[in-house]
């Protein structure tokens, strides 16, 4: 089965009282049982909810797993990766990676003595030499949030299988449209659901999927026993929007690569980081393992203040000043005060990650409307800023 069809289709089923082809929303708490332990599958909400049942067999399809598991954010689906996790354990990571994620693994499961070793990924002999007999897991982002660098899963998988350790890849920008993690080798796929596979900008949610039935009753016991399950609402916004994935995704791409062109192209701008040109380090690898290149694109301007890149994102009237991304509609972001303020200065700028860089989320409008946009924007902070006369 192709992708749009499985997006349109698979984990759904109409409904077999009503015959309604769209999955019901089941706003209940709990199910009536025939006596003590005798029911239809469903006991509390908590536990199984039809609606969200059917969602976690839909982002399974997608992403060519056998399991899959939804919880209430990105970060609850996080926490409960690393609740797998006991004290003494190690997990290697991309330097460069979301600010909530490496707030959760410092300020939260740090201080319970798991250790987390920050290096680039760029090269694989980096990451071996991290490998000790303390080390479980390795943390994948890619591409990363917000330098866009592209990590090579299969060449990471090889070290994490010949070490027998577990890979987690946060395949959030690049989605199961774009890439699949677990065809690549990875053990454990995570998505901050609330971004390109809601798509709309109105539900929060997280999701696991895996191959192994071990791994899937850890996390599926995680997911009882801690709580942080979504809605049946939520998950009802997110079987919606997956069905046109395939669809959006192809307009953010083209739109995100017509937006890096331009900003390459402009005598203002200083760097662009999108995997999809050819002078991105990563181009290459991103060429083999995805199928296209996303709708996430950063860049500096040549003059590189921080007063510059402010008035540019306050000047921008189709992009949107606001956290997230992955929704149809195109946002900006200043990542040093917004999306990564909870990583300390000194390790944002060990990464890469400037204090003048300009994230953008390209959504699916019209690209000269964005363009005109981009134009504006820099052309009037610059002016305002004295750049150019």
């Amino acid at each position: 089965m192709k992708f749009g069809t499985k997006a349109v289709h698979a984990g759904v089923e109409p409904d077999p009282t009503t015959g309604a082809i769209m999955t019901p929303i089941y706003q209940t708490s709990t199910y009536v049982q025939e006596s003590p332990g005798k029911h239809k599958g469903y006991e509390y909400a908590r536990t199984q909810n039809p609606t969200r049942d059917a969602l976690q067999d839909s982002l399974a399809a997608l992403e060519n797993g056998k399991y899959g598991l939804c919880y209430a954010t990105g970060l609850a689906a996080t926490d409960t990766i690393m609740k797998t996790l006991r004290p003494g354990d190690e997990v290697i990571c991309t330097n460069d990676m979301y600010g909530g994620t490496y707030r959760l693994f410092k300020k939260v499961f740090e201080p319970f003595g798991i250790k987390f070793i920050f290096v680039p990924m760029d090269e694989v002999a980096t990451i071996e030499s991290q490998v000790n007999d303390k080390t479980k897991m390795i943390w994948v982002e890619t591409p990363t949030n917000p330098l866009m660098n592209v990590i090579d899963v299969k060449a990471v998988a090889s070290i994490a299988k010949k070490h027998n350790i577990l890979l987690t890849v946060d395949n959030t920008f690049a989605t199961p449209y774009l890439q699949n993690p677990l065809d690549l080798g990875a053990d454990i796929v995570m998505h901050s659901v609330t971004k390109y596979l809601g798509g709309h900008s109105d539900t929060v949610m997280g999701a696991i999927i895996t191959n192994h039935k071990e791994l899937y009753e850890k996390f599926k016991f995680l997911q009882n026993a801690a709580g942080g399950t979504p809605g049946p609402q939520d998950c009802f916004l997110v079987l919606r929007g997956i069905k046109t994935l395939h669809l959006r995704m192809r307009q953010h791409c083209e739109n995100g690569k017509a937006v890096a062109e331009y900003l390459e192209a402009h005598p203002l701008v200083g760097k662009v980081y999108y995997p999809g040109l050819e002078s991105h380090r990563g181009y290459k690898i991103a060429s083999e393992q995805m199928r296209d290149f996303g709708g996430m694109v950063s860049f500096t301007l040549k003059d590189d203040r921080v007063a510059t890149a402010m008035k540019t994102l306050e000047n921008f009237e189709v992009f949107a000043l606001a956290e997230s991304l992955g929704g149809v509609e195109s946002l900006c972001g200043h990542p040093a005060t917004m999306t990564h303020a909870s990583i300390p200065r000194e390790e944002r700028l060990k990464a890469g990650l400037g204090d003048s860089l300009i994230r953008l989320s390209v959504g699916i409008e019209d690209q000269e409307d964005l363009i005109t946009d981009l134009r504006q924007a820099i052309e009037s902070a610059s002016v305002k800023e004295g750049a150019i006369g």
